[in-house]
C-alpha cells in the first residue's frame, strides 16, 4: 500500500501514461472500471480519486454503496484483476487509490470492449484490426516493458540526460529522482529497469539493443547513388532526437529573422519547418517496433526531399483512421516524450504537419506504410503543382518553354526554338515577358550560365 508522502510525490509529478486522476467519483462507476481495464491492458497505472485538474488535493467521501458498486464494476473486468479501492489519509484528507498491475493475461474486457491506455488517455478499441493487433503485442508484450536485466542504474544510468527530462518535465523540487522514476513505473515488479526506461535514460541504450540508433544519410541528388554524408547517432532516444535535429540543421536551407533590430533574437526559418521534422523524428523513435533487429531508424536528405523511415509498418488498428488517432508500439517511451512535452494532443501529429507544410506553400507529406513506415517530405513545390499555378498566369507558348526550362535549365535559345517550332525572336520576347514578371531569371553568362525558374 502506498503512503501518504508517495502520494503526495505522484500527484506532484501529475497526470500522464501511469496516472490518473479523478475530484469525485464518476457518477457511472464504471469509468473507473474502464480506467483500470486501459491500465492493465498496457503498462498498469495508478488512479487518485480526491484530486483536481490542478494536481491539488482536495479529499472525498465514499459511502458503502458506492464502494462496493465499484468492487462490483471491477469485477466485471475478464479476465479477473487483482486491484481495489483503498482509502489513505493523506494532509487530514480523504484520498482514493486504486493500484493497477500491468496484466499478465492481456487482453482485458469490459462489457465486450477493450480499453487500452495511449499516452495520458485511455482510448476504447472499436474494430477488430484494433484488437488483433492488441492480442499480437500481447503476445510478446510491448518492447519498452520488458526488462533489461544487464542494466546496472548505478553504472549505465545517463545522469544528466535524466536531469534535462526532469527540468523539462518540470516534476516538483521537493520529488526525488528515485520517487520519478517509482512514479513512471519505470521497473519491472523484479525491480529491474524496462527496455523503455533503458531507451530514454541509458547511457548507451544501443549496447542492449543495437538496433536502438538512428542512422542520418545524406545523398547527392535524387537517387541513392552517391553518398555525401552518413553519421550514427546513439545514447538515449532523446539525445538521439536532439542529433538528428542538429544534423538535419547542417543539411536544410536556413533564412533567419532578427526581431528587434540592434542585437535583438535571430529567428531561424528552415526550409520544411522544425516542428515537422520533430514530430516525424519523435513518432519514428517511439513508434518503431525495437523487435526487429535488423533495421535502425533512418533520415535520409536528397536533393529534392528528406526520408525518415522506422522499422515496423502502419498498425492496422490505425490505418483507417490514420492522422486522426494514435496507437504506439511503445507506449512508455511515447509517455516520457509527452512529459517532456514534445508530443501534444495525441493523434494530432500528422494533421499539424500537413498544416505546417501547407503554410509555406510545399506539398502535405507523403507515406509509405508497408514493412517500414516512412514519411517523405518534399524540399521543394514539385513542377506539376508549380505548373498548375504557372499557367494561370502565363501564357501556353511561355508555359511550354518553362517546361522546356525544367527539363533542362542549360537549354539555348537556338534549342528551344527548335523544341518548340518558335522562333528565336519569338523565345527571346517570351522570355524577356518572364523575367519582367520575376518568373525566370538568367544565372551566369549567355554562354555559360544556367535558367533559373523562380
Amino acid at each position: 500500500m502506498l503512503t501518504a508522502e508517495e502520494i503526495i510525490a505522484i500527484v506532484r509529478s501529475g497526470e500522464g501514461f501511469n496516472a490518473e486522476f479523478k475530484v469525485r467519483v464518476p457518477l457511472k462507476v464504471k469509468e473507473l472500471s474502464e480506467e483500470i481495464c486501459a491500465f492493465a491492458n498496457a503498462a498498469g497505472g495508478i488512479i487518485i480519486i480526491g484530486v483536481d485538474d490542478n494536481n491539488i488535493i482536495r479529499g472525498f467521501t465514499i459511502d458503502n454503496l458506492k464502494r462496493s458498486a465499484i468492487q462490483n464494476s471491477i469485477g466485471e473486468i475478464t479476465p479477473r484483476i487483482n486491484c481495489t479501492l483503498e482509502i489513505i489519509e493523506v494532509d487530514g484528507l480523504d484520498v482514493g487509490i486504486i493500484e493497477v498491475p500491468s496484466g499478465k493475461n492481456k487482453p482485458y474486457v469490459l462489457s465486450g470492449a477493450i480499453f487500452v491506455r495511449i499516452g495520458p488517455n485511455s482510448q476504447k478499441l472499436t474494430t477488430a484490426e484494433e484488437m488483433r493487433d492488441l492480442f499480437q503485442q500481447s503476445d510478446k508484450i510491448y518492447f519498452d516493458e520488458g526488462e533489461c536485466k544487464g542494466f546496472v542504474p548505478e553504472v549505465h544510468l545517463d545522469v544528466p540526460n535524466f536531469k534535462v527530462f526532469r527540468t523539462d518535465a518540470m516534476f516538483h523540487a521537493s520529488l526525488t529522482d528515485i520517487q520519478i522514476l517509482q512514479n513512471l513505473q519505470l521497473f519491472t515488479a523484479e525491480h529491474t529497469f524496462k527496455n523503455g526506461s533503458v531507451l530514454f535514460f541509458g547511457k548507451n541504450p544501443e549496447t542492449f539493443f543495437e538496433q536502438a540508433i538512428v542512422r542520418c544519410i545524406a545523398f547527392q541528388g535524387n537517387d541513392k547513388r552517391y553518398i555525401s554524408d552518413d553519421q550514427k547517432f546513439g545514447g538515449p532516444v532523446y539525445q538521439q532526437y536532439l542529433q538528428a535535429m542538429n544534423w538535419l540543421r547542417g543539411k536544410m536551407k536556413i533564412a533567419y529573422d532578427i526581431e528587434n533590430q540592434g542585437g535583438g533574437h535571430r529567428l531561424e526559418n528552415w526550409e520544411i519547418p522544425q516542428t515537422v521534422f520533430k514530430e516525424a523524428i519523435i513518432n519514428a523513435l517511439s513508434h518503431r517496433d525495437y523487435y526487429e533487429k535488423g533495421a535502425v531508424t533512418t533520415i535520409e536528405v536528397f536533393d529534392d526531399r528528406v526520408e525518415i523511415s522506422n522499422p515496423g509498418g502502419l498498425l492496422s488498428a490505425i490505418s483507417k483512421d490514420f492522422g486522426r488517432r494514435s496507437l504506439s508500439r511503445n507506449p512508455l517511451v511515447f509517455g516520457l516524450f509527452e512529459r517532456m512535452h514534445l508530443v501534444e494532443k495525441v493523434g494530432s501529429g500528422i494533421p499539424r504537419m500537413q498544416e505546417l507544410m501547407h503554410d509555406i506553400g510545399l506539398p502535405s507529406p507523403t507515406y509509405r506504410t508497408e514493412g517500414m513506415f516512412t514519411i517523405v517530405l518534399a524540399r521543394s513545390i514539385p513542377w506539376e503543382i508549380r505548373r498548375h499555378e504557372l499557367s494561370k498566369g502565363v501564357s501556353k507558348n511561355q508555359l511550354m518553354i518553362l517546361d522546356m526550362i525544367h527539363n533542362n535549365n542549360k537549354i539555348t535559345i537556338p534549342n528551344l526554338s527548335k523544341s518548340t517550332g518558335l522562333s528565336e525572336t519569338a523565345i527571346e520576347n517570351n522570355i524577356r515577358k518572364l523575367k519582367e514578371s520575376l518568373l525566370l531569371q538568367r544565372i551566369g553568362t549567355r554562354k555559360d550560365g544556367v535558367w533559373k525558374i523562380v
